[in-house]
């Protein structure tokens, strides 16, 4: 049976407009995004088909090309849109932190990191650059590596920092094992960097280490 011939309450576009996003499954939001399924399944059957195969909707949005286009009736179309949709999330997030006190709101740069970074595949080092109010000025991506290491060094951090004139940063960092806790090379990089900022008169505020689940803070473990 095609989703045109469920109960009109059952469709999720319907659904959706009846009831908000927040009632739909995750299954029910990627049939809305997929629009239509292929012989035999219906976009609900192939979203959760996909949800399956990828283990989760993180997963899924973290996925290359490659691997998207080796689900039956997926291409680099619909996995462009899927991208496009991702990073419209993605700038929203960043849109939050533009707009008030970084550190009146934690969970946003926490959220945005895990979008942003979480589920890359090297390691990658990124900066956030904040105002003397702690907005976000700009945020850039200034060193990536293996799957193990990105090389950073702390002169590049502090020469951005006054090319953006930023009165603080927050740095984050991206774990592709999955393991979100720092090493002993993370909190002396740590110590690096707060040492030659405030050379600077800019404070280093927090230092993230992230993964798609996880952004586990060294301020909030006391280590700044």
């Amino acid at each position: 049976m095609s989703i045109i011939d469920w109960p009109l309450a059952e469709r999720p576009r319907e659904k959706l407009l009846a009831q908000g996003p927040a009632a739909l499954s995750d299954a029910e939001l990627l049939a809305i995004f997929l629009r239509t399924g292929i012989k035999g399944m219906t976009a609900v059957d192939m979203a959760r088909q996909l949800l399956t195969q990828f283990g989760s909707l993180a997963a899924l949005l973290g996925c290359q090309l490659a691997d998207f286009e080796r689900c039956p009736g997926l291409g680099a179309a619909k996995y462009a849109q899927l991208m496009a949709c991702k990073e419209l999330a993605r700038r929203a997030l960043a849109e939050e932190m533009t707009l008030s006190d970084v550190l009146d709101g934690p969970d946003a740069v926490k959220n945005y990191l895990r979008w942003a970074i979480g589920r890359r595949d090297v390691e990658v080092f990124v900066v956030l650059f904040l105002s003397a109010q702690h907005r976000l000025i700009t945020v850039e991506e200034l060193a990536s590596g293996t799957l193990t290491e990105a090389r950073v060094y702390p002169r590049e951090v502090a020469r951005r920092c006054l090319q953006h004139n930023a009165a603080a940063v927050i740095v984050a960092h991206n774990h592709p094992s999955g393991v979100a806790e720092p090493s002993a090379a993370d909190r002396a990089l740590t110590a690096s960097l707060t040492a030659a900022l405030a050379l600077l008169d800019c404070r280093l505020l927090d230092h993230f280490v992230v993964t798609g689940s996880q952004a586990v803070s060294m301020a909030e473990l006391g280590w700044l």
